[in-house]
């Protein structure tokens, strides 16, 4: 969260804005609300990126090296990489570097909140 100078209003990130709604069942978002998280549904409306994200979350510990992500998709190594780029920056996806691979992993905390605001029980 950061607050704009001029305005002295807070600037919320999609994950934080996504947290933060009330959800869908219970009252509906404001165009702004609804701008704001934006971003992180359409990182996730691609079938790829949603894959992505299951497989990472879906594996040993919650996390995946980028060499294992590669060969589960008939896809060039800059494509995937370019989709778990869109993932780690809309937040849906942590990364770490060991070495010479990237280990992803899923921040469950967004998909929980995602979940709450759709109206699921996270």
């Amino acid at each position: 969260m950061s607050k704009s100078p001029a305005t002295s209003q807070l600037t919320l990130t999609p994950v934080e804005t996504a947290a933060c709604c009330s959800p869908l069942l219970r009252e509906p978002l404001s165009l702004e609300r609804a701008e704001q998280v934006v971003p992180l549904l359409k990182a996730l409306a691609d079938p790829v990126r949603l894959r992505l994200v299951s497989i990472v979350a879906a594996s040993e510990g919650g996390e995946a090296c980028v060499c294992d992500l590669n060969d589960a998709f008939d896809l060039s190594q800059p494509t995937i990489s370019h989709h778990l780029k869109v993932l780690h920056e809309a937040g849906v996806l942590d990364r770490t570097k060991r070495g010479v691979w990237v280990y992803y992993g899923v921040r469950r905390e967004v998909l929980a909140d995602i979940a709450a605001l759709i109206g699921g029980s996270a």
